[in-house]
């Protein structure tokens, strides 16, 4: 996948089902990990994204053959946005990436027994540090940031560079927990901040989100956007006028990354 900065054409690849688009995902991501370790880097790092698309994704991860064809002990792994609930909660993204993709529950706290990943380099966003401080979304934004500072090597303006990054499509056009609209938007923002609960679209819970901004400065994007339902917002993101404010989505069309769809979701476009 040619790599660049700033807007311009993604690669739109149409696939038959939601099935397919998991398949592809898992490919694209490991492909590109894996160029980034065999191009000398220490470690690489991956951000994942939260939704249906992402527990078919997982599942695909998780065979044998997934797992054999990276050192996946070098990978890190972080989150493009989190809600702000125990991770024991069924909203949590992180929480549902622990056990279905590392197999972490029962008392297991060892990820390495199911997915060869090191607790180490797993990093969810601190929502329960900052719900046992009684303090709020900011104080787990802010912590992440910190986090992600201090393990991800920095890009133009400072922003940490993520080798992979993960999206899924809302109804609404968000990406992340950017939503239209959205404070997060702006140049100015921190790089992870804290997103009061959307009364527009489910769950209504608040949430954490990464800066778009960690668009500009990432490897690879891969998009997850199967099924019917998404077929209008994808077209307009994708073709209709260009307006970021009102579809964030269009942040993610991008030299740097791949619109993975399905025949349904594909649906409208011209």
């Amino acid at each position: 996948m040619n790599e660049g900065d700033g807007d311009g054409r993604p690669e739109v690849i149409v696939l038959d089902d939601a099935g397919a688009i998991a398949m592809e995902a898992a490919s694209g991501l490991t492909a590109a990990l894996a160029e980034v370790l065999g191009n000398g880097g220490e470690a690489a790092h991956l951000a994942l994204t939260g939704g249906s698309s992402a527990t078919a994704l997982y599942l695909e991860l998780r065979r044998p053959e997934r797992i054999a064809a990276l050192d996946w002990s070098r990978v890190h792994f972080w989150w493009g946005d989190e809600r702000f609930v125990p991770l024991d909660h069924p909203e949590s993204n992180a929480g549902t990436a622990l056990r279905v993709l590392f197999g972490m529950g029962s008392g297991q706290t060892d990820a390495s027994l199911v997915f060869p990943a090191p607790p180490g380099s797993i990093h969810p966003v601190p929502v329960e540090e900052a719900l046992g401080a009684g303090a709020g979304a900011e104080r787990a934004a802010a912590s992440y940031e910190g986090i992600l500072r201090s393990t991800v090597a920095s890009w133009e303006d400072d922003v940490p560079r993520l080798d992979v990054v993960l999206l899924g499509v809302g109804p609404d056009g968000h990406i992340l927990s950017v939503f239209p609209g959205s404070p997060a938007l702006s140049a100015r923002t921190p790089l992870a901040m804290g997103i009061e609960a959307p009364r527009h679209v489910t769950p209504h819970v608040g949430r954490i989100t990464l800066s778009p901004r960690m668009l500009e400065a990432a490897g690879t994007i891969l998009v997850m956007a199967p099924g019917g339902g998404k077929a209008g917002i994808v077209a307009q993101v994708l073709q209709g006028e260009r307006d970021p404010v009102r579809w964030p989505a269009q942040l993610a069309v991008r030299r740097n990354a791949a619109w993975l769809l399905d025949r349904e979701s594909a649906a409208q476009l011209r």
